[in-house]
């Protein structure tokens, strides 16, 4: 029957090694010489990801893990992308504070990547476990998310800081750091000794940013399923769409000025979601309960979908709408011909 199939180390298995067989051609075939990642291929690979992404939901999860399964991961994973389009912003920020050449910015986007699929494993396999211990910890993660999207709606961007960055500060301990790029290698060797390029420091720059979103974005999926296998596989598919994502809207940051309003909403609705409906396992905590309100998977696909893209929407139409406006002060500025 639909929606009984018990998951097992053979999915999990079978899961990561098509993953690392897609990253293997990713590097190797696809990207295995450094060049620009014009629009229109950036554009095609991030089609591709989401392609495959409900290809996994529609082929895999619906016919073995049932239909809610299958609303859960596609709600995970629109908001793991979402939070992830935050993200890129920063990414951009850091490529431009060290002055990145365009060509190798997939090289250190790609292996950034591999490290956060590393470290989110782990984070989402310790999240399981605690909160199959300590269940009463969602409810921390629902006030957790309630405070991010406040701060995430009023704090101001901090900006680039190397100079903060523990990580950063722990490597040039170690490792002495030159100014000067070796091509797309992270070590070079100078006098006989091994020195981090510029490279490798926007690379530990990713890894610790990406770290920092993991800590909103991981409790986020949590108020929504704490199914292991959902919550990790939606992570991937966001997580690998996120280089081809990176270079379709780098250029556009100034379109997208109220889409950290839009994400933080939707922070908020899974954090109120948590303090509501905790998906508690043990019934005794569930029945001791004087108020217990259960939201519908698809209720929460579509309020997610709604506020993400009506962030976008809104933000496109005033970015067109003050491009139009700077025109025809520029228009009206200009002498009028004799």
């Amino acid at each position: 029957m639909l929606g009984q199939v018990e998951i097992t180390p053979f999915h999990w298995a079978g899961f990561i090694v098509v993953v690392l067989l897609f990253l293997s051609l990713d590097l190797g075939v696809f990207h295995r010489r450094a060049h620009v990642v014009r629009f229109q291929e950036a554009f095609t690979w991030t089609v591709v990801w989401f392609g495959l992404a409900l290809v996994f939901a529609f082929a895999f999860v619906k016919p073995n893990l049932g239909e809610k399964k299958t609303l859960l991961f596609i709600t995970g994973y629109i908001t793991e992308l979402s939070l992830s389009m935050d993200n890129v912003f920063v990414i951009a920020l850091i490529f431009a504070y060290f002055r990145i050449p365009t060509e190798h910015q997939h090289r250190v986007l790609f292996w950034g990547i591999l490290g956060a699929l590393i470290m989110r494993g782990l984070m989402i396999l310790a999240g399981v476990s605690l909160i199959e211990r300590f269940e009463w910890l969602l409810y921390l993660f629902g006030a957790f998310l309630i405070y991010s999207s406040l701060k995430m709606m009023f704090a101001e961007e901090e900006g680039v800081h190397p100079e903060k960055n523990p990580v950063i500060r722990l490597a040039q301990k170690v490792y002495p750091v030159v100014n000067t790029f070796a091509g797309q290698k992270f070590i070079a060797h100078v006098d006989g000794r091994r020195a981090l390029t510029p490279l490798a420091i926007v690379l530990l720059m990713v890894e610790t940013t990406d770290v920092i979103f993991a800590v909103d974005s991981i409790p986020a999926i949590f108020g929504l399923t704490t199914d292991p296998f959902i919550v990790f596989t939606s992570n991937v598919f966001a997580i690998l769409g996120l280089r081809s994502l990176y270079f379709v809207l780098a250029g556009a940051i100034g379109y997208f000025r109220y889409l950290k309003v839009g994400l933080s909403i939707v922070l908020a609705f899974i954090g109120v979601k948590m303090l509501l409906d905790p998906h508690l396992k043990e019934h005794e905590l569930r029945e001791a309960r004087w108020f217990q309100i259960e939201i519908d998977p698809n209720v929460s696909l579509a309020v997610v979908a709604s506020i993400i893209l009506t962030s976008m929407i809104f933000s496109l139409i005033v970015a067109r709408r003050g491009h139009s406006a700077a025109r025809k002060a520029e228009d009206d500025s200009e002498p009028d011909s004799p």
